[in-house]
This record gives C-alpha cells, structure tokens and sequence, in this order.
C-alpha cells in the first residue's frame, strides 16, 4: 500500500486587510511578485515587529528577507503559515513516531473503538519485498491477527458482555471493539489529519526526514516536504532530496 497525501488546507493572505493596516499606518510595502501568499504571511509577520515597512524597508526581496530569518535564527515567525494534510494508506506503527510531534502539530487519526477494523488493510514494511520467507511469515501473522480480532469481535458481540444497564449500545460496541483490536498489529493501515506549522515542519523534515532505516517514515515526510516546498519555496531552502539505489527519498539540509 502506497501512502497518499492530500493537502487540504493552507494558509491564506489578505491583500485587503494589510492594505487598511498600511493605509491606516501611512505607509506601504513594497512586495515581491513571485512571493506566495505564506511567503507574504511570513515577511509581513516579521516586519510587523520592526514596522520595517516604507522608509525603513531593506532592499531584500521576500526569498531573502525569510532566508536571513532562517539564516539568524529567527523561526519564530515561521510559526504563522501552516498547512493541513490527510495522510492514508500508513501503518500505525508510522503514526506511533509522527505523534511523538507535537509543538505546532495537530492530530485526529482513525479511531479503532469507533470504526470496525474487520477488513482492516495492512501496511507491508518495504524491506520485506526482497526476502521471501520473512515476507511469508509476515503474511502468515497478519492472517492471524485478522482472523482472532474477527472471532473476538463475533463472541464478544454474541455474548453479550456488558449488556448491564450500565452501558448503552455505543458503549458496549466500544468496549468490544477496544477488546478485538489488542490484537491487531502495527502494520494495520490507519488514516490520519495533521496540521503543523512551517516551523514544526522544518524540524520533521530535519530529524525524520533523513532516518536511512525507517523507508515509510522518509516516503511521507519526503512527501509532505514536496508539497509544502510547491507552496513556500522560500521556507525549505535548505532542504533537498536524494534518492537511495532502491529509489526510495531521503530528505536532506544544507548546514
């Protein structure tokens, strides 16, 4: 299964209202034309702090006015653009690592008290394409683990439990359901909305984009990098992709 990631939101710029401010400050800026609008989001944010509009803007344009944010330090300001992903087609052995990120990131991933996972797909580690046998024995765990979360779930659900006044019907399928997924693995494909910040990217893209032993990790934030690449250049300047012999993207930065 091959991961998909769909941008679903992304930050916008209001000429209109910077236009108000500008007029109401009596002053101006003076944009660059191929700024997109989290470009433009970001170099407003920064010369808001020094009113470094007008007389007293630099000559720099929004690529290099964000560069020497970058360059000094400054990603605080970064903090203003952000994006919005819906991630499938990954295993929740991949969503257990993504999670441990939290400053400016947010997550909703699949709920598997809620939603019934008995045609669950799952996600096969690439490593295991190469090696037959390990590939077999794989497959071998992963029919098990579907065919006991399968009858967990009918005998629990014939049985009754829980059916005390304690517990509505919602409930008593949340309490089988948490029962029936203990054994189902990390390879099961799971579905997940993260939201994160340009500032909180940079650092995803540093620490996991570059972890030779982790393919699926590398894939997805390769992935997101190229998207977010598209929509403010500027931002990842110092971040490019390589590829290994087998194809498969590793993210690196320029020190």
């Amino acid at each position: 299964m091959t991961p998909t990631i769909y941008l679903i939101a992304s930050s916008q710029f209001s000429n209109e209202a910077l236009d108000t401010f500008l007029h109401a400050e009596d002053t101006h800026w003076r944009r660059t034309p191929s700024a997109t609008p989290p470009e433009e989001l970001i170099e407003v944010a920064g010369r808001v702090c020094y009113m470094s509009f007008g007389q007293a803007q630099s000559n720099r344009s929004n690529q290099e006015y964000i560069r020497n944010l970058v360059q000094m330090g400054h990603e605080s300001v970064l903090e203003h653009a952000s994006w919005t992903f819906l991630i499938t087609g990954i295993s929740r052995a991949f969503t257990h690592q993504l999670v441990r990120h939290r400053v400016g990131f947010a997550f909703s991933q699949l709920s598997q008290q809620y939603h019934d996972e008995a045609d669950a797909k799952f996600v096969i580690p690439a490593h295991l394409e190469s090696v037959p046998q390990a590939k077999n024995a794989w497959e071998k765990a992963i029919s098990t683990a579907k065919e006991a979360y399968e009858e967990i779930n009918s005998l629990l659900a014939e049985s009754g439990v829980d059916s005390s006044d304690d517990l509505d019907r919602k409930e008593r399928n949340r309490a089988i359901r948490s029962a029936a997924r203990s054994v189902l693995p990390n390879a099961t494909e799971t579905k997940i909305v993260m939201s994160a910040n340009a500032r909180a990217l940079r650092h995803l893209f540093e620490v996991r984009g570059s972890i030779p032993g982790d393919i699926e990790m590398r894939v997805v934030v390769s992935a997101i990098f190229e998207i977010v690449n598209r929509e403010a250049p500027a931002m990842f300047f110092d971040f490019f992709l390589e590829r290994f012999s087998d194809g498969s993207p590793i993210l690196r930065r320029v020190i």
